[in-house]
């Protein structure tokens, strides 16, 4: 393949990433569902290509309109990008202090691993009890639900390598199914549940219908709106400053990339001798993909400038647009180049998966959540609930709904939350772990494990956090009832 080749499939992905943008500024229901471009684009693709348009058109039959070498470049992509969205993670992040990051953390992120162990649970349930017996499905399905919900796009499709490589060769395709059906339904179901919140007055800042503007419904600001994209933190006749954080984020990769290789290096050089039937060495690091380490290589960056006095050089915002660059094409060629046939073959499993996982996301967003925090538990739930459902982006989008001025602590304690939930779940080392665990021990194993870590994260928040959370919301009272006296 040429390098023209593949610059050619890169700029055809930005043009229907375009064509998505334009469709949802044009179409009214696209709009109320709160569509990303980027899935948008990525269903156009799907829909021109040789699953939909190749089956109507024997002509077409191959790779649809576009070329083989397109679609190769777009099946790679997903794979190398990942990595850049989980190195920006924390690079320019600021610290919080630890009285008030204690105090505002435990809470969410009893709720938040509550939320990612519970995937695991249900899912392994089901796969030992229906999907491996009656659908004949993979032992490996039953990580799904966490991949796609919690993990999303970019977690399922950077599996995919790791999952072909264990004979799993649907389960990306699942994944990524799983991790639309989430998305929609995590914006869906969550303004659904904003509006429910609302009437019933379960909701502190939000008094009246949840209505969006035009400009937010097209996701476009208006012109007397003013938002900056990032801080200039270099001057751009030393170097430009997108330069600079591209720069950055490939040298977290390559720390990433370092810290795998050692655990590789030690893992062969000590347990891998050990085989678990004929065939199939102990190797657990030789599975781990890429994207879990770089997230780690980020966060030492950033702790090696702020040692260095030089972390005001990183700008988050920066961050976080090289990250959404990373995302929205990642999520184009995930979509554009998922198999149909792949869901379709499995269109039982994949389904009882869906229902489940929206089952248990919505079951504890309304029962753990007014239980285990304070003030403000509608506005601070409802975050943790679309990252459950679709990824950090849809629990935001939710969150500034519920809390669109930030008067609430909710924005903060989710971040705090983050620091210490993303490295394990997510697309974090229990994540990338998962699939070559049930493949190496089977499903219990794993089942147990998760199964611990959610009751603890059960227990943690009943039996300790919830009794402060009961104080903390009658001093409220008392407060409000002073104040109106």
């Amino acid at each position: 393949m040429s390098p023209n080749q593949i610059g050619f499939a890169l700029l055809i992905l930005g043009l229907f990433l375009l064509l998505g943008k334009v469709i949802r500024v044009k179409v009214g229901w696209v709009q109320r569902l709160f569509l990303p471009s980027s899935i948008i684009g990525g269903f156009l693709i799907l829909l021109l290509g040789p699953q939909v348009l190749g089956q109507l058109v024997p002509a077409l039959s191959e790779a649809g309109v576009f070329t083989e070498e397109m679609r190769t470049v777009w099946v790679a992509l997903p794979g190398l990008l990942i990595s850049v969205v989980f190195a920006t993670m924390f690079l320019g992040q600021d610290l919080p202090s630890p009285k008030r990051a204690a105090n505002l953390v435990g809470p969410q992120l009893s709720l938040g691993v509550a939320l990612g162990s519970s995937q695991y649970v249900v899912g392994l349930l089901l796969a030992a009890l229906i999907l491996v017996p009656v659908f004949s499905a993979s032992p490996m399905t039953g990580a799904l639900i966490e991949i796609g919900f919690e993990g999303g796009h970019g977690t399922a499709a950077g599996m995919r390598g790791v999952m072909e490589e264990l004979g799993f060769t649907e389960g990306a395709d699942l994944a990524v199914g799983l991790a639309t059906v989430g998305i929609v339904g995590g914006v869906v179901i969550g303004i659904a549940l904003i509006n429910w919140g609302v009437r019933t007055g379960r909701t502190e800042l939000l008094k009246g219908d949840v209505k969006a503007s035009v400009d937010e419904q097209k996701g476009l600001f208006s012109k007397d709106e003013y938002y900056p994209a990032a801080q200039m933190t270099s001057r751009p006749a030393s170097v430009e400053p997108l330069s600079l954080h591209m720069a950055l984020v490939a040298v977290a990769i390559l720390i990433g990339w370092g810290i795998l290789e050692a655990l590789r290096w030690i893992e062969a050089q000590t347990y891998s001798s050990v085989m678990l039937n004929d065939s199939t060495p102990l190797e657990i690091f030789a599975y781990v993909p890429l994207f879990p380490l770089a997230l780690i290589g980020g966060v030492i960056l950033q702790a090696i400038a702020a040692a260095l006095k030089v972390d005001h050089l990183i700008d988050h915002q920066m961050m976080l647009r090289i990250q959404g660059w990373a995302l929205d094409f990642l999520i184009v060629a995930a979509i554009g180049t998922l198999s149909l046939m792949a869901i379709g073959a499995n269109i039982g499993a994949f389904t009882l998966l869906a229902l489940a996982g929206i089952g248990v996301n919505v079951a504890l967003f309304l029962w753990l959540a007014p239980r285990i925090i304070g003030r403000y538990w509608f506005e601070r739930g409802i975050g943790d609930f679309g990252q459950s459902m679709g990824v950090t982006a849809t629990g935001l989008i939710l969150m500034r709904i519920t809390d669109p001025d930030a008067k609430s602590p909710a924005f903060e304690a989710f971040g705090y939350k983050q620091l210490i939930f993303e490295p394990f779940f997510g697309g974090g080392m229990v994540t990338a772990l998962a699939v070559p665990i049930i493949y190496l021990t089977g499903i219990w194993p794993l089942f147990f494990a998760m199964l611990l870590v959610f009751l603890v994260a059960l227990g943690a928040g009943i039996f300790y956090y919830a009794p402060k959370a009961k104080v903390e919301r009658e001093q409220a009272r008392q407060d409000a009832s002073a104040v109106t006296t």
